[in-house]
């Protein structure tokens, strides 16, 4: 039976309900990473739509605010498709433990992240150049979004896992299934790809 086709035709208690939602969870879970790279699409936007409100909720409540919530969104969302997709998520009947503690683990590393920042500025500022901020060349936000865009999926991840998330070469490659070693080669690729796309190399 298609669980994603049922619809009651009655009301349920609310731990009935509970138990169904959470069913259909696991089912999108299974085909997610029945479909590996090849990606069941409707299956993740599905899953996506249904954990998305509850990951928002999260980033609210621990980071104060509405652009951070909506990145945790979309950087948990992420991971855990890629987990899926790489077949590394083990208990799939824990996919909404697995995502509540990849946000809660997501939330500490960027406050890390962040007072790592702080703690070079700190140390650095005074030495550091002075510049005309009018000088500086503008960076084309549309042009480097549309140039990610067109990186084979790989590169695009491992680019996006290392700079945006700040995670390191071994645990990107252990999300991704590949060495350390790959990683960095991948990585060195993209770059250089995306800089030719961005100074106009390429189309």
């Amino acid at each position: 039976m298609n669980l994603l086709s049922c619809r009651p035709v009655r009301p349920y208690a609310p731990g009935v309900h509970r138990s169904i939602s959470m069913l259909e969870e696991i089912e999108l879970a299974q085909r997610i990473v029945a479909a590996g790279a090849h990606r069941d699409a409707e299956a993740e936007a599905e899953l996506c739509r249904r954990f998305a409100p509850r990951i928002r909720l999260y980033g609210l409540r621990h980071l104060r605010s509405e652009a951070a919530a909506a990145d945790l969104v979309q950087d948990v969302l992420m991971m855990t498709l890629e987990k899926l997709r790489a077949g590394a998520v083990r208990e799939l009947d824990k996919l909404a433990s697995f995502i509540l503690g990849t946000s809660r683990q997501t939330v500490v590393d960027a406050r890390r992240g962040g007072q790592r920042r702080e703690r070079i500025l700190e140390t650095f500022a005074p030495t550091l150049p002075q510049f005309d901020e009018d000088s500086a060349v503008p960076l084309d936000s549309a042009r480097l979004e549309h140039c990610l865009e067109r990186l084979p999926e790989r590169e695009r991840s491992v680019l996006v896992m290392t700079f945006y998330d700040d995670r390191p070469a071994d645990e990107v490659g252990a999300a991704l299934g590949l060495k350390a070693g790959n990683v960095r080669v991948i990585r060195h690729r993209g770059i250089e790809r995306l800089r030719l796309c961005v100074e106009g190399g390429e189309s």
